[in-house]
C-alpha cells in the first residue's frame, strides 16, 4: 500500500505539471469573460482573541451566548453581530448575516479592518480573470465609489458605461462616480482559534453584510439596456450573486422580477452561443431555490460544494440522499451529480469539497481534469499568499502536498468503476472526472478561494478545448 501512494503521489505530480503547461498555454485564447452581478467592497480583518473577548465583555457575554444557540441569521444589534461570529468559529463554518441596523454599520466601520479586496463573487473573479490571467473581461458594478474603483487591478477588466447614446468600455477607474459604498465586513479566524471556551474546528470566516445593493440583485441601467451589445463581446459568461435574493421586498419588488431579467440575460447568451458557468451559493429561501434549479438547464455548466448539492437534491426530492452528500460519501456525491444532471440536461457540473473535486460532463476528454488540477493550483496559491497577483506565481503551488486522503477515495473509486485512468472514467454517455487537491495546511485568508476554484477551472478547461 506504501508504494503504490507512493507511486500515486508521483502520478498525480506528473499529471499537475502538464496540466499548468497546459492550462498556461490555453487561457491566452479566450477572447472575453461577462462576469455578473456581485461586485463589492470586502474589508477583512484578521480576529484577535483579546480585543474580541473585551468586546463581547463590554456589550454583555450572556447576551452573546444566547444569540450563538437561537441565532436569527441577521443583524439588528450588536449582541446579533458579536453571536454570529461566535456561531461560526464554534461550528467552523462561512456564515454571511445581513446588517439591518445603522448603529452597527457605525460601529462596524469604527471597528476598522486589516486590509480592503474588491469583493462579491464577480468582482473577485474580474480582479483574477482579467487582472492575473490577462483575459478581456466585462463585469457588472452595482456602484462604483472611489474606494471600490481602486480596488480593481490594472488590465483588461472593463465596466460598460454611456456615452449619451453610445455603450463603451473603460476601466473601472476611469467610471468613478459619487455613489453609495457596498462593504462586505469579512472576520477571519484560523483553525484552533479559541475565544473564551469557544474553539474554531478549521480556519473560516463571518461576514457582516452591509450593503443593499447586492442584496437585491440590483442591475445598472447599462447592463439593463445594454446586454445584447456586451454579449457580443464575449465567449463566456459567468453569473452569481442571486442566492441572497428574497421572495418579497418592500418595494413590491419579488426575486421572480430578478430572476426573469436573469432568464432574459440568458437567452441573448445562448442565442450569442455564449457558454455560462452558474456559481451556485446556498440559497436559504426554498421558494427562490426551487426558481434557481428551474434556471439551470439554461445554463452550459454548475459549480457548487457538498451543502449547496445537497441543498439542491433535498428540492429535487431525496432528502435521504441529501443528508448523505452532506456526510460526505463520495458515492453518494456522484449520484446526485448524475440526477442533477438527468433533470436539468446541464453539460457541467463542477464540484469542489475540501481534499478533491469532481467534475461530471456530457462530453469526453483530458481538458477538463487538466483544468480542475489547474484550479486546484490557482485555489492553493491564493491560500498561500492571501492574494493571487501574477498568473507565474501559480507554479508554486506545485510544491504543495497532494491531498494523501484522496488517494484512499480514488482506490475505492478504482474498485467500482472499470473504465477508470488518471483520474478519468467513461461512463459510457458521460465523463467523471477525479482530481485530490492541493491541501494548505494554514491558509492566510480563505476568501474568494471557491471564486477561484469554479472560474479557473471554467475559463481554462474551454481555452483548452478551443484549441
Amino acid at each position: 500500500m506504501k508504494e503504490s501512494l507512493k507511486e500515486r503521489i508521483r502520478l498525480w505530480k506528473r499529471l499537475y505539471v502538464n496540466a499548468l503547461e497546459n492550462a498556461l498555454n490555453a487561457i491566452p485564447n479566450i477572447e472575453g469573460v461577462l462576469l455578473g452581478y456581485n461586485t463589492n467592497i470586502d474589508a477583512i480583518k484578521y480576529l484577535d482573541k483579546d480585543d474580541l473577548e473585551k468586546r463581547i465583555e463590554e456589550i454583555g457575554k450572556d447576551k452573546v451566548f444566547k444569540v450563538i444557540e437561537n441565532p436569527s441569521e441577521k443583524i439588528s444589534s450588536l449582541e446579533d453581530l458579536f453571536g454570529g461570529i461566535l456561531r461560526s468559529i464554534k461550528l467552523g463554518k462561512a456564515m454571511e448575516w445581513f446588517v439591518e441596523s445603522e448603529e452597527v454599520r457605525k460601529y462596524l466601520r469604527e471597528w476598522e479592518w486589516d486590509e480592503l479586496r474588491i469583493g462579491g463573487q464577480a468582482g473577485i473573479m474580474a480582479n483574477l480573470l482579467g487582472g492575473v490571467y490577462g483575459i478581456p473581461t466585462i463585469v457588472h458594478i452595482p456602484q462604483n465609489p472611489k474606494l471600490q474603483a481602486e480596488l480593481f487591478a490594472d488590465g483588461p477588466i472593463y465596466v460598460p458605461v454611456f456615452e449619451g447614446d453610445e455603450l463603451k468600455l473603460v476601466h473601472p477607474k476611469e467610471a468613478v462616480a459619487d455613489e453609495e459604498e457596498l462593504i462586505h465586513y469579512i472576520y477571519e479566524f484560523p483553525k484552533g482559534f479559541q475565544v473564551f471556551d469557544i474553539q474554531a474546528p478549521r480556519e473560516n470566516r463571518f461576514i457582516a453584510n452591509a450593503d443593499d445593493y447586492n442584496a437585491r440583485v440590483y442591475m445598472r441601467k447599462e447592463f439593463r439596456e445594454g446586454f445584447e451589445e456586451i454579449a457580443k463581446k464575449v465567449e463566456l459568461a459567468i453569473i452569481s450573486g442571486l442566492q441572497v435574493l428574497k421572495e418579497h421586498y418592500p418595494d413590491g419588488m419579488t426575486y421572480r422580477d430578478v430572476l426573469d431579467r436573469v432568464e432574459n440575460h440568458l437567452n441573448i447568451l445562448n442565442r450569442y452561443n455564449v457558454k455560462t458557468h452558474f456559481e451556485f451559493a446556498y440559497t436559504a429561501n426554498r421558494r427562490v431555490r426551487e426558481a434557481l434549479i428551474e434556471l439551470l438547464p439554461k445554463f452550459t455548466s454548475v459549480g457548487l460544494n457538498e451543502v449547496e448539492l445537497a441543498s439542491i437534491i433535498e428540492i429535487i426530492g431525496d432528502e435521504e440522499l441529501a443528508k448523505e452528500v452532506l456526510e460526505g460519501h463520495v458515492f453518494s456525491v456522484i449520484d446526485a451529480m448524475n440526477i442533477l444532471m438527468d433533470e436539468t440536461g446541464i453539460e457541467r457540473i463542477h464540484f469542489h469539497t475540501y481534499g478533491y473535486y469532481l467534475a461530471l460532463t456530457q462530453y469526453m476528454g483530458e481538458e477538463v481534469r487538466d483544468a480542475l488540477l489547474f484550479a486546484s493550483l490557482a485555489a492553493a496559491t491564493k491560500a498561500m499568499r492571501g492574494n493571487l497577483e501574477r498568473i507565474e506565481q501559480i507554479r508554486d503551488a506545485l510544491s504543495v502536498p497532494t491531498n494523501e486522503r484522496a488517494m484512499i477515495l480514488e482506490e475505492e473509486l478504482e474498485k467500482e468503476f472499470t473504465e477508470f485512468e488518471n483520474g478519468i472514467i467513461d461512463m459510457t454517455d458521460r465523463q467523471l472526472t477525479f482530481v485530490p487537491t492541493k491541501i494548505v495546511a494554514s491558509p492566510k485568508s480563505t476568501v474568494g478561494i471557491g471564486d477561484t476554484i469554479s472560474s479557473s477551472a471554467f475559463v481554462s478547461e474551454f481555452g483548452m478545448r478551443k484549441k
